[in-house]
């Protein structure tokens, strides 16, 4: 008995029926048994099953042999082996009976992998996407452009980014770089719902910028806030956000340095303090959280360093705990208040070349804090010749090598608080005092709408 596979059904061979033989006296008389193929079912694979359980082995026990082999055969042996064959039919019988009792599943007959397990390490990180993912959401920066044939005025896409949700009160933060510029904002959520934002307020230097929205309470999932302090070099990291347009994405790598200082491409002031990691970091990630291992936010995706444009293994955050304060001014006062000394400054180059450290000042303003101390700009003689302004060397005391050494002073004071500094002028030096003042606040991105 075997089975024929083919394309179109699985087809069982029926058995052929034993022939026996027996001697009695001069005459043979062949006794022959039912076939078989009569008492199987017509189930087929119940069929098959007794064939291969069986097997029978009868069949080739008492196939009939020629006359020779039984010219010494007694006729009582071959009614005997006729009745043992008619037994080993009858517990075939029987055991077809007891497959009847309880019916095969079909399902059974094949052996299936076991299911996969996801490993202790797999089932953390798939834990921590999913309990963070309702907290990112994807922003889309729009802009107004008249056509140039019809003069229809459209919303045209001129940027995208990521962010996250702030509070229940629908407040969200991230990069002023990713809503610089923009006329129109939308804020996509979780659930596909798209809302219009608008900006409560931005800090260009720092590079945040806080917008809300008008959702439901029970639509926003709020970031689980943790904190930047005690980081350490090698530990894990994740940046959730929409690389390329392709909303919320799982990258993963490790703290590659710390205390990194990496420059703003809005103004010349410094982001200092910024963790470099080598999890992926592309175009759309800009303003996504940078998790540890906890799930807990440690700092916003700004920046990469790459020739490409995608990321290369380098990218930056901005410290949370730097954020933190940044965006409890902005939600209270609706702007960042930072002191300023009220000067343009040379680029450092511009000083190294003649071998001088410090700050040279090109201009003050006036009405500025510089102004009011006495700090001299850069200006011309009467005969087109430049006569270079007062450099700033120290300030209370301590040496300012370049700008970011006097952005880096500026942070820790206060507006309305004075300083002493020190500036070469000609060839003496001289010491002056000022009262810092406030940084005004650049002019917000204007919402416009279009006409119906």
């Amino acid at each position: 008995m075997y089975a024929m596979l083919s394309s179109q059904r699985l087809t069982f061979q029926a058995p052929v029926a034993p022939v026996f033989t027996s001697k009695r006296g001069s005459a043979l008389r062949r006794l022959q048994l039912p076939s078989t193929s009569n008492l199987l079912p017509r189930h087929r694979h119940l069929r098959g099953l007794l064939i291969r359980s069986q097997g029978f082995k009868e069949s080739s026990d008492f196939l009939t042999k020629n006359d020779s082999n039984h010219s010494n055969v007694e006729p009582s042996n071959g009614l005997d082996t006729a009745i043992k064959g008619g037994i080993s039919l009858l517990s075939a019988a029987t055991l077809l009976l007891s497959t009847l009792v309880t019916p095969l599943d079909a399902s059974a007959m094949y052996t299936s992998a076991p299911p996969f397990r996801l490993s202790g390490e797999e089932g953390t990180i798939v834990k921590l996407f999913n309990a963070n993912t309702p907290s990112v959401v994807y922003i889309n920066n729009l802009a107004l452009r008249r056509d140039d044939f019809t003069l229809d005025v459209l919303s045209v896409p001129q940027g995208s980014g990521s962010g996250f949700v702030w509070d229940n009160d629908g407040h969200i933060v991230t990069n002023f770089h990713v809503i610089r510029g923009a006329q129109n904002i939308s804020v996509t959520l979780i659930n596909q719902e798209t809302f219009p934002a608008t900006v409560v307020g931005f800090d260009p230097d720092k590079d945040v910028a806080v917008l809300k929205i008008d959702a439901k309470k029970g639509d926003l999932r709020p970031i689980n806030v943790g904190t930047s302090e005690g980081l350490q070099v090698g530990q894990t990291v994740y940046a959730i956000g929409n690389p390329f347009g392709l909303d919320h994405t799982l990258t993963m790598g490790i703290i590659s340095g710390l205390n990194r200082e990496i420059d703003n491409a809005i103004n010349m002031r410094p982001i200092q303090n910024a963790i470099q990691t080598d999890a992926a970091i592309n175009p759309g990630n800009s303003g996504g959280p940078l998790l540890n291992s906890a799930g807990s936010l440690i700092g916003m995706n700004t920046a990469i360093y790459s020739s490409s444009g995608t990321s290369s293994g380098v990218g930056f955050a901005i410290p949370i705990d730097t954020i933190s304060g940044i965006v409890e001014q902005i939600i209270k006062f609706g702007k960042v208040t930072r002191p300023v000394i009220g000067i343009s400054l040379a680029p450092d180059v511009a000083l190294e070349q003649l071998g001088v450290k410090g700050v040279l000042v090109l201009d003050a303003a006036p009405g500025s804090p510089a102004a009011e101390a006495g700090i001299r700009a850069s200006r011309r003689d009467e005969f087109g010749r430049l006569v270079l302004g007062d450099i700033i060397t120290k300030i209370n005391g301590k040496n300012i090598k370049n700008a970011s050494d006097l952005f880096r002073f500026l942070d820790t004071c206060k507006v309305g608080q004075t300083i002493q500094i020190e500036v070469l002028r000609g060839d003496g030096y001289a010491k002056l005092d000022l009262t810092l003042g406030e940084q005004q606040p650049a002019p917000k991105p204007v919402k416009m709408f279009m006409a119906e």
